[in-house]
């Protein structure tokens, strides 16, 4: 399984972006893709029009919620990695992949690499 984080899923709507050849190929090999629910709502955020936040949704189904397990984690992500200002979404999404046993695919590296030692994989 492989969970999208915002910035990969902004940049695979752009046709020859690699993250778009990566999400197709996913795709033909029939691998389940999904979408925290804090990542679809830095996604909703936009700027995005109305019928793409629909064909997006359409796409990769209903977000995963965010669980109590996966707050409480997301708290240990934060301070294992330092309280880092305005880094809790990322380790929320982080928790909600690890909680899921996915694969996080993102277009910010730099960003969740800290999160690898700690059990997140990345794709």
């Amino acid at each position: 399984m492989i969970h999208l984080d915002t910035s990969f899923l902004i940049r695979a709507g752009v046709g020859e972006a690699l993250e778009s050849h990566r999400l197709r190929a996913w795709k033909e090999r029939n691998e389940q893709i999904r979408i925290s629910a804090v990542a679809w709502a830095e996604f909703a955020c936009g700027p995005i029009s109305h019928d793409a936040l629909e064909a997006t949704a359409e796409l990769f189904g209903k977000p995963e919620p965010l669980t109590g397990y996966d707050a409480t984690l997301a708290a240990q992500l934060f301070h294992a990695t330092g309280r880092r200002r305005a880094s809790l979404p990322d380790c929320m999404i982080a928790a909600s992949a690890i909680h899921a046993g996915a694969s996080l695919a993102t277009s910010n590296r730099k960003d969740f690499e800290r999160f690898t030692a700690l059990g997140l994989s990345l794709a």
